[in-house]
């Protein structure tokens, strides 16, 4: 899914804490977990933030492994509210999607990244606060900053493109899934970004937004059971995309138009703010913020 990594997810390493050279923002690492804090303040103010984040990753992973068996279970009406607060959040954030197959793994990093934003938030007067955990980001945006992030990769020769957000646009979250990362996917994506109010909701609507760019019983598309690749996945025996030849124009419209029902879909009911949806070069958006972007994108086929 889009958060979960393909790597074991447990608690039994312990937290490591380090500055990225360079910049000196600081790294936190834990089994799976790999968040960079990019804290904006004065110093007093960003060592206080650094502090408090630090003080709640070093039991964040424990408490997530304690309640595995609910976040790797498929998410029902009957599904009950898990306990800790990063648990909790996945929860909140899968549910809205219950109608197809997702678990609160769908949701795990842009979580983790939104709790660590919203106590370094809290803990400090700071004028900025990103949290990438692993490339989805929790932002927190005050009067006059601004924040400038990638929402779309088109591979293949295509171009990368970047958006300018501010205080004012109401992203709290930016999230990218796609067959190409670092998990798994049900769909075709090459990338699929999404921006939505807080990073837990945009980590969720991408790894459904990614499954849904999809050509079922394509013979271009080869597929695995995510079991056999990942023996704890929370996909079980699904199976996963592991390549895609090179596509017609006919098929790449089919696949991106079925992701494009999907966002605009969760635009609609206020899920999320903005999607893009990237194939083989090509792409499709939704929301309100598509124009920000995609002026960028000089050469690339839309």
């Amino acid at each position: 899914m889009a958060a979960v990594a393909q790597g074991r997810m447990t608690g039994t390493d312990r937290a490591v804490a380090g500055r990225i050279a360079g910049s000196g923002r600081l790294r936190l690492r834990h089994g799976p977990i790999d968040v960079i804090l990019d804290l904006s303040g004065e110093g007093a103010a960003v060592a206080l933030a650094e502090a408090a984040v630090r003080n709640a990753f070093a039991g964040l992973l424990d408490r997530l492994v304690a309640e595995l068996p609910l976040l790797r279970s498929e998410v029902g009406a009957a599904s009950p509210d898990p306990e800790g607060p990063v648990a909790r959040r996945m929860m909140a954030a899968v549910r809205p999607h219950a109608a197809r197959f997702i678990t609160p793994m769908a949701a795990v990093a842009g979580s983790v990244a939104d709790d660590l934003a919203d106590l370094a938030w809290a803990a400090a007067p700071l004028s900025r606060v990103l949290v990438n955990n692993g490339g989805d980001i929790a932002l927190r945006l005050g009067p006059g900053t601004r924040a400038r992030v990638a929402v779309a990769d088109l591979g293949q020769g295509g171009f990368p493109a970047h958006i300018d957000l501010t205080a004012a646009d109401g992203i709290g979250g930016v999230a990218t899934s796609g067959w190409r990362g670092r998990s798994h996917s049900l769909g075709i994506a090459d990338a699929v970004t999404i921006l939505a109010a807080d990073a837990a909701s945009a980590d969720a609507a991408a790894t459904m937004v990614a499954n849904a760019v999809d050509l079922p019983g394509s013979p271009a598309v080869t597929r695995a059971s995510a079991r056999a690749l990942a023996p704890d996945s929370d996909l079980g025996d699904r199976l996963v995309t592991t390549g895609v030849a090179t596509l017609t124009a006919a098929d790449r419209a089919r696949a991106l138009e079925a992701g494009l029902a999907v966002a605009g879909a969760m635009v609609a009911a206020g899920l999320i703010r903005g999607a893009f949806l990237c194939l083989q070069g090509e792409m499709r958006v939704a929301g309100p913020f598509a124009a920000k972007a995609v002026p960028r994108l000089e050469g690339a086929r839309r």
